[in-house]
């Protein structure tokens, strides 16, 4: 293969990670918008020490669970999982 087909691979490739990322950052944001909305709904305005932690372990169950569920649909397509087991074997 010529240097500039794999130079313009490498571009591509990177542009694919960029915009990857940054869709992803996006997704981010606008969930976390809608969990703090949804927070404030059930525990009122109220951001007291309490709220937020509420908040932040509701995100980090919600992020487990998310990336769970991920890791079994890539196991199904063959694909790499990002979180593995070690007791499996």
């Amino acid at each position: 293969m010529s240097k500039s087909v794999e130079q313009s691979k490498a571009i591509i490739q990177s542009m694919i990670t960029l915009a990857s990322a940054a869709l992803g950052l996006v997704c981010a944001l606008a969930w976390n918008d809608a969990i703090k909305s949804a927070m404030k709904a059930l525990l009122g305005e109220d951001e007291g020490l309490v709220a937020v932690f509420t908040y932040a372990i509701l995100a980090t169950i919600i992020a487990v669970v998310v990336l769970l569920v991920l890791a079994k649909a890539s196991a199904k397509v063959g694909g790499e999982a990002a979180i593995s087991r070690e007791a499996e074997g």
